[in-house]
């Protein structure tokens, strides 16, 4: 049988950030159509109205769920999946309730598309934590959003760069907290989520590192109140136990270097910034989100919704277009 395109759902994000503008500027490029199927989930309109401020010629056309498997997809044409949530004089570059409700409910779509094979992968702009909040959606993101509606309990972020691969043990809360939620029994899921991601992506025997929680992975008692002992090392060992290719803790200051040089594949980090400063230090349009361990592919951009910069049609696409090609790699082979 021949293989053919994968359909790619790419949600709008925020209507108010430039998620608009980064899939329409993703959009002109032949390349996207050469390798999947895009349909956007959002709102025609505002698709429209940024059209005047990345100087697009594409036609926008709205489509319904029953009309996406007889679809002929080409270069030119912007198929909207259009929800009609947001008003025509939405503020650009402001927090609002409207729009982060609306950004909610193009992921929810998008997840239900994916559960019916509608498509094969979904791929995120960028939505507001304030405004989705605001909008009655109490989630500290994306990742935790797409946990929820598919229920799924064993989950991780997976932030990827050029020569770097970085996993999560904790990521939306704060520091303290997330050093008392670090225990052993999440450090061997997330350890394994890692293994079984890169191994399923073509990656034998994946080498792993894990990074330490205090300075110096501790240095043997001297920094911390022995957290990598109690915390980290009985799951690295179980990891080991299992056959998986793991070592750690090791200091986090020159793990990131060694893994760019090329030691590792990927790197388990213990806390949000911990693992997103190397790789935003890469570039802010060079990482990817990826997250792990759900029954549906989805890929996003690793950059937010750019209040400042939203409507004036100079933001970079690079990263919507990384996290496109990486939800095909990911996406499940049509026939």
């Amino acid at each position: 049988m021949v293989e053919t395109k994968p359909i790619i759902g790419i949600t709008m994000g925020d209507g108010a950030g430039v998620g608009p503008e980064i899939i329409l500027k993703s959009l002109e490029n032949q390349e996207i159509y050469d390798i999947c199927n895009p349909i956007v989930i959002g709102d025609t309109k505002i698709l429209n109205r940024a059209k005047g401020f990345v100087n697009s010629d594409l036609t926008v056309e709205t489509i319904t769920d029953d009309q996406i498997d007889g679809l002929t997809f080409e270069r030119g044409i912007v198929y909207c999946l259009d929800l009609n949530l947001l008003s025509e004089d939405l503020p650009v570059g402001q927090v609002s309730a409207e729009a982060g409700h609306a950004a909610f409910e193009y992921l929810a779509k998008a997840i239900d598309l994916a559960n019916n094979q509608k498509i094969d992968a979904i791929c995120t702009a960028p939505l507001n934590k304030e405004a989705l909040h605001k909008g009655g959606h109490r989630y500290p993101g994306h990742t935790e959003i797409l946990a929820d509606l598919t229920n799924t309990s064993e989950f991780s972020m997976m932030l990827s760069a050029p020569n770097l691969k970085v996993i999560h043990v904790t990521t939306h809360v704060g520091i303290i907290d997330a050093v008392k939620m670090i225990n052993p029994e999440r450090v061997y899921r997330v350890i394994k989520l890692a293994h079984e991601t890169l191994t399923k992506s073509g990656t034998e025997n994946p080498r792993i590192a894990v990074c330490g929680i205090n300075p110096h992975a501790g240095e043997n008692g001297l920094f911390g109140y022995g957290e990598e002992e109690e915390k980290v090392i009985p799951g690295v060992n179980k990891a080991k136990e299992e056959g998986i290719n793991v070592v750690g803790p090791l200091p986090a200051d020159t793990l990131f270097f060694r893994t760019v040089r090329g030691d590792f594949d990927i790197v388990v980090a213990m806390y949000h910034d911990q693992g997103h400063g190397p790789v935003k230090v890469l570039g802010l349009d060079a990482g990817v989100n990826i997250t792990v361990g759900l029954p549906i592919i989805r890929t996003s951009v690793d950059h937010g919704t750019a209040f400042d910069i939203a409507g004036k049609g100079i933001v970079e696409e690079k990263s919507l277009m990384e996290a496109i090609r990486q939800g095909v790699e990911l996406a499940p082979k049509r026939k």
